[in-house]
């Protein structure tokens, strides 16, 4: 008995609290599935699409890097066929070079004065032709990196660049690269 009279004592405190502060049981229910709704709406049309740009944007800069990779290892492999095209272009030169030195020694001193002469105009040529090769190959790969440069940056800013873009980007990287 001293139990119910102690519960009953504890619910009239309660009911007394309650009309004290004004709390009614039908009023905090309807705010309650208020709240509901609003977090409910909240979550569909905003968290998540949040969580979706964010990934969204996480996949685009793991494809940038990508890109800058893929880029690093184009440039280093036109290096690579630079040096190549370069040694190729020296040995010729000095296996021409050793050619006439051979005949010239053959020939009496005169036709070796002609051979040593023809020598160095045929030095003189493959130089020009190295220099004009190794310019071309240059401008080449200038071209090339300036269009990966375009062609990532538009990637990865996810806009169209318009010539005037295009032009600077192409002309910073050549800079750069000189």
């Amino acid at each position: 008995m001293t139990l119910f009279l102690a519960a009953s004592s504890i619910g009239d405190s309660v009911r007394e609290i309650a009309d004290t502060f004004g709390w009614d049981p039908w009023l905090f229910l309807s705010q309650v599935i208020s709240f509901l709704i609003v977090a409910l709406a909240l979550r569909a049309f905003a968290y998540k699409p949040i969580l979706r740009v964010l990934q969204q944007r996480r996949d685009q800069i793991a494809q940038a890097q990508l890109n800058a990779e893929k880029i690093k290892q184009q440039l280093a492999e036109a290096e690579q066929r630079h040096s190549e095209i370069l040694a190729k272009a020296n040995a010729e030169a000095q296996k021409m070079i050793d050619e006439a030195r051979a005949s010239a020694s053959v020939v009496a001193e005169r036709k070796q004065q002609e051979a040593i002469v023809a020598a160095e105009q045929i030095v003189a040529k493959a130089r020009e032709a190295s220099a004009l090769e190794h310019e071309r190959t240059m401008a080449q790969l200038k071209h090339e990196l300036g269009r990966l440069v375009v062609d990532t940056t538009a990637k990865v800013t996810g806009k169209v660049l318009t010539s005037d873009d295009q032009r600077r980007l192409q002309e910073e990287a050549s800079r750069q690269l000189a």
